[in-house]
């Protein structure tokens, strides 16, 4: 294709929605007022946009950061200002969420792109899945209104409870769901881990959600 063609293929999309995606990778936020992102997410903006990092994992909108000790933590920044924003994080897929009031859901901090100022956070460690890291899994629960931005190593799938996934490959689930820890000696063995057992999350009732994805993605080695 020539220059004029390739720009025209590539432009910005017009649309009215505050998150839009412009292909499967890249996300475009229509910004008047703030909204909270990844550090590092940003790869352009246009208009009069500032950024404020958050480093502690103390208090207030830094509590989103996960415990040190894990090597999960991920920084966060508030984006302030009009104009339009782009981010992404490493070639991840990125899944839009509409999340009505009352509606809840529990991220990987990880795994968590941005959400709007109306969305609000809390931070919660569940001590009861011990196993699979020191002190327990902490996560990020949402609750709506507002856009939530999610991403994926590749396309998510999403299971319904009663279900058993690999903690490290298991993105989200519904704020209704508390999981606990099951471990299954048999496949440990089968696999060859030198743990002598493999600790999955058992999501048990029959309401809600529990999405996966094709990846595990493993903490950084401390």
């Amino acid at each position: 294709m020539n220059v004029d063609e390739f720009v025209n293929a590539n432009e910005p999309k017009e649309g009215g929605e505050s998150f839009q995606l412009e292909n499967g990778k890249l996300l475009d936020i229509d910004l008047d007022g703030s909204v909270t992102t990844k550090t590092g997410s940003m790869v352009a903006y246009s208009g009069d946009i500032s950024f404020e990092g958050k480093s502690s994992a103390e208090g207030g909108i830094t509590g989103f950061l996960k415990e040190k000790a894990t090597g999960e933590g991920t920084d966060v920044m508030e984006a302030t200002g009009t104009g339009h924003l782009y981010v992404a994080d490493q070639e991840k897929k990125i899944q839009l969420i509409e999340l009505d009031a009352g509606d809840e859901i529990s991220v990987n901090g990880n795994d968590v792109l941005a959400f709007e100022s109306s969305v609000n956070y809390e931070i919660r460690t569940m001590k009861s899945i011990a196993g699979f890291s020191a002190g327990g899994m902490t996560n990020v629960f949402l609750s709506g209104p507002g856009s939530v931005a999610i991403t994926t190593h590749g396309e998510p799938l999403v299971l319904q409870p009663p279900v058993r996934t690999d903690p490290s490959a298991t993105v989200a689930w519904s704020g209704n769901l508390s999981p606990g820890n099951y471990v299954d000696k048999s496949l440990s063995n089968m696999i060859g881990s030198s743990s002598d057992e493999t600790y999955q999350l058992d999501f048990s009732g029959s309401d809600g959600f529990v999405v996966v994805q094709p990846y595990e993605e493993l903490a950084p080695q401390q």
